[in-house]
């Protein structure tokens, strides 16, 4: 949710409360906005959870991560789905990397928070053929 528009709700109910209520409705409005923001914060908090007892920038498959990334998502959703803090290569613009056991790397590339582009780099294909 774009974070203007919680603001935007949350005037929105504390002023509907106070109107029709007067103090109870904007205790009762603020409770509720309260509430929202704690659960925001443990839905933030068990995605960190999740990622942090995994190694650094690893994922199971690096191609399945760059089928189900698209442009405007949070670090919070990419994080659930990898369940691994990525490596940070950069600060401007700010990239991370998940790579798999096969060598397969994906970096990706945030602005304000979002995914801006990411890039997949394949690893070369070992010969088999050689002697």
């Amino acid at each position: 949710m774009n974070a203007a528009l919680g603001w935007v709700l949350a005037a929105a109910a504390l002023a509907v409360g106070i109107a029709g209520w007067g103090w109870r409705g904007a205790v009762l409005a603020l409770t509720v906005i309260v509430f929202w923001l704690l659960l925001q914060f443990s839905r933030s908090l068990r995605v960190l959870r999740g990622a942090a007892g995994r190694p650094l920038g690893r994922v199971p498959n690096v191609v399945m991560l760059h089928a189900r990334l698209a442009v405007g998502m949070p670090l919070l959703e990419i994080l659930r789905l990898t369940r691994s803090l990525g490596r940070r290569l950069s600060e401007e613009p700010e990239v991370y990397a998940w790579s798999d056991e096969g060598g397969d790397e994906l970096r990706v590339e945030l602005r304000q928070g979002r995914v801006a582009r990411w890039t997949l780099q394949r690893a070369a294909p070992e010969d088999e053929g050689a002697p």
